[in-house]
């Protein structure tokens, strides 16, 4: 994976109130309060983010992308989506997916602090 993708990931994630990296199966995780809301995740090979998703958003993400959207393993059946992090990607919207996963993970004192 190229670093750049990791340190904008870890940009994004440690710029939210309380969040904390950690490790998981030897690869970074994001949390708040010890919850995962984000993760950096290989797959087939390939560099990917996980982060939790609204429900419904999983499906769409991946019928309007599916080159770039799909549900990670062990936790895609929970509404989880991963983004491949080894392509173009649009960081904004990054933003935004990590943004409502913390959202989804916070309590709710600290969601108000971004709110």
């Amino acid at each position: 994976m190229c670093a750049n993708a990791l340190d904008q990931l870890r940009s994004i994630c440690l710029a939210l109130p309380e969040a904390t990296e950690g490790e998981g199966v030897g690869r970074p995780t994001f949390r708040v309060r010890d919850k995962i809301f984000a993760m950096q995740h290989p797959v087939d090979g390939r560099p990917s983010m996980w982060c939790k998703a609204p429900r419904g958003s999983q499906e769409v993400l991946i019928a309007t992308d599916s080159e770039r959207f799909f549900v990670p393993p062990y936790v895609g059946h929970h509404g989880w989506i991963g983004i491949w992090l080894d392509m173009e990607l649009d960081w904004s919207f990054v933003v935004d997916l990590i943004e409502d996963s913390y959202r989804m993970t916070a309590p709710k004192r600290l969601i108000q602090t971004i709110d």
